[in-house]
C-alpha cells in the first residue's frame, strides 16, 4: 500500500514552465508600465514648469516694455535710467550735495514722472517703493544737518515720496525706503563712481494682499 502510494507521487505532474515563464512576462509587463507612468508623470511635471517659466517671463518682458512706454520721454532724454523695470535717478539731478531739497530741475523732473507712473501702477495694481542711496563717506562736521548717510537717504527718498504724491500719484501706491551706502552700484574709491552711488530708485512691485483675516472680538 506505501509502495502505491508513493509511485502515485511521483507520477504527478510539475508546474507547467510557460506558467511560470508568463508569470515573469506580467511582472516584467508590470514593472515597465509603472516605470512609463512615471516617466509620463515627470514629463508632464516639466513640461508644465517650463510652460509657467515661460509665462512669467512673458510677463515679466511686457511689463517692462509697458514701463518703457510710459517713461519714453524722460528716457529718450537721459533723464532717468531703466534697469530691470527699477528706474534710477541721479541724486545730483535732485538734490545738492548732503542735501535733502528738492532742486528745481529735480521737482520739475518728478512731475513729469508722477503722470506715467500714476497710470502704470494704476493699470497693474501695484505700488511704487521709493529708494534712497549715498556714497560711503562720513557726513562732514560742516553737514551735520543728519546723523549719518542712513539718515540722510531716507530723508531723500522721503522727499522724493512727498513731490510724487503732491504730483498727483496717490498715497496709498507709493512708499519710501532708506538703503544708506548699501548696494553700492559703483566702486566708492573714486568721485565718479560715488557719484553714481548717491542715486534715488523706484521700483513698481506688487500690492501687498489685504486677505488676512480679520481678528475675532473678544
Amino acid at each position: 500500500m506505501m509502495r502505491e502510494d508513493l509511485d502515485a507521487g511521483f507520477d504527478e505532474p510539475g508546474v507547467p514552465v510557460w506558467a511560470v515563464f508568463g508569470d515573469l512576462m506580467a511582472g516584467l509587463l508590470g514593472a515597465f508600465v509603472l516605470i512609463l507612468v512615471c516617466a509620463i508623470g515627470m514629463q508632464l511635471e516639466l513640461a508644465s514648469k517650463l510652460e509657467t517659466e515661460v509665462k512669467q517671463r512673458q510677463a515679466e518682458a511686457k511689463r517692462r516694455q509697458t514701463l518703457e512706454q510710459a517713461l519714453a520721454g524722460p528716457l529718450a532724454a537721459g533723464r532717468v535710467t531703466l534697469n530691470n523695470g527699477c528706474i534710477g535717478i541721479s541724486g545730483s539731478v535732485l538734490f545738492a550735495f548732503n542735501s535733502a531739497e528738492l532742486q528745481p530741475e529735480g521737482r520739475q523732473l518728478l512731475k513729469s514722472l508722477a503722470a506715467p507712473l500714476s497710470a502704470y501702477l494704476k493699470s497693474r495694481d501695484e505700488i511704487l517703493m521709493v529708494s534712497g542711496f549715498t556714497d560711503d563717506r562720513q557726513m562732514r562736521d560742516n553737514a551735520r544737518q543728519f546723523a549719518d548717510n542712513w539718515e540722510l537717504s531716507a530723508q531723500r527718498a522721503l522727499t522724493v515720496t512727498r513731490a510724487l504724491i503732491e504730483s498727483g500719484i496717490p498715497s496709498s501706491s507709493i512708499f519710501a525706503a532708506a538703503f544708506g551706502s548699501e548696494q553700492a552700484v559703483a566702486s566708492n574709491a573714486d568721485a565718479d563712481g560715488r557719484s553714481k552711488n548717491r542715486r534715488v530708485e523706484m521700483a513698481p512691485t506688487p500690492r501687498p494682499s489685504n486677505n488676512a483675516s480679520a481678528k475675532p472680538r473678544d
